[in-house]
């Protein structure tokens, strides 16, 4: 292949908290590399500037959508990857319309959200933000009845896509039942990953633990409301590292006021919650600032991904990130 013109779009911020001296290394030896300097996020205009004549670009979070003005400046482009999740801030239609392939790290940051997920699970268990407090106030056996290990409880894991793909595997370390409630995997391809099938009210009866990794579309707004958190065991424990959208916070508040529930939240509706919010003060919630994704020097797996890509797509194999543009209605 000829040398590429790679042009990263993304600010400098961005640029540095995600690649490395040695990701950009590897990125330039396919080609000429462009970073824009600027320390604020692209402007269009600016996007379509720095893009001319490029066969590759990379964006992340805060660039534009790759519309028609920019695209024109590079027709030569032949793919575009995103160093960051979800590809929709960056589509536009004349992407699927130009031929132009979308390839997303979404499988890197996915990692990081299971991970977050699991270790959730197990601190959630065994009960330790509640026994922390305890310890701290001179309580050094109260509520020690209420822990649980994770050995021999159900774990619901809704949406099998990347990140609730990986909780699976990670959760295959453990002595647990696994449920997965997807319509969009086969029963087949579940049991391939150590889980069964579930249809999503048998899951939430049946799970000690529900962690959701569901995308966020009009089939799945709030598809925790009061009908389907009424299901619950009494003290199981509710994982969202998804979107905040997923859950309808009165009917979860509700829940929670009956001390029926934990819920470890790491998105919420609106973020951050308003100071009044009642997740800030319930007893039985663990609120976070969306963290689970990548933070710091978690953002580096996803420049080392994007390296891979470029590396992959330079010698002619297949993207492990592509997306199917086709399939984003069900995608997050």
């Amino acid at each position: 292949m000829k040398p590429l013109k790679i042009v990263m779009l993304q600010s400098r911020q961005f640029t540095d908290r995600i690649f490395t001296d040695e990701h950009l290394a590897r990125i330039r030896r396919f080609g000429e590399l462009t970073v824009n300097e600027q320390a604020a996020n692209p402007t269009p205009s600016l996007a379509a500037e720095l893009a001319e004549g490029a066969d590759v670009v990379i964006t992340s979070w805060g660039c534009p959508p790759l519309d028609a003005p920019l695209l024109d400046r590079c027709p030569q482009l032949a793919i575009a990857l995103h160093a960051a999740g979800t590809v929709k801030p960056i589509l536009s239609p004349d992407i699927p319309a130009r031929g132009i392939r979308v390839g997303t790290a979404n499988e890197a940051l996915a990692r990081g959200v299971a991970e977050t997920a699991l270790g959730l699970v197990i601190v959630s268990l065994k009960n330790m933000w509640q026994l922390a407090r305890n310890t701290r106030e001179g309580e050094w056996h109260k509520q020690r009845e209420r822990v649980r290990e994770l050995y021999e409880v159900t774990v619901g894991v809704i949406g099998a896509g990347l990140s609730g793909r990986h909780l699976i595997k990670l959760l295959q370390a453990f002595e647990v039942r696994v449920l997965v409630n997807d319509p969009f995997v086969s029963e087949s391809e579940i049991a391939a990953m150590g889980g069964v099938k579930a249809e999503l009210d048998d899951l939430l009866r049946a799970s000690d633990v529900v962690s959701i990794h569901a995308p966020s579309v009009p089939e799945t707004d709030r598809m925790m409301n009061s009908r389907t958190l009424g299901l619950m065991k009494d003290d199981a424990i509710l994982i969202n590292t998804a979107r905040g959208s997923l859950i309808d916070e009165d009917a979860l508040i509700a829940e929670l006021r009956k001390g029926r529930l934990w819920a470890c939240l790491d998105v919420t509706e609106s973020e951050p919650p308003a100071a009044d919010h009642p997740f800030r003060s319930l007893p039985n919630v663990t609120l976070l600032p969306h963290i689970a994704g990548a933070e710091n020097n978690g953002l580096r797996r996803i420049g080392d991904y994007i390296a891979d890509e470029v590396e992959r797509y330079a010698a002619g194999r297949a993207l492990k990130g592509e997306v199917d543009v086709s399939q984003l209605f069900r995608l997050a």
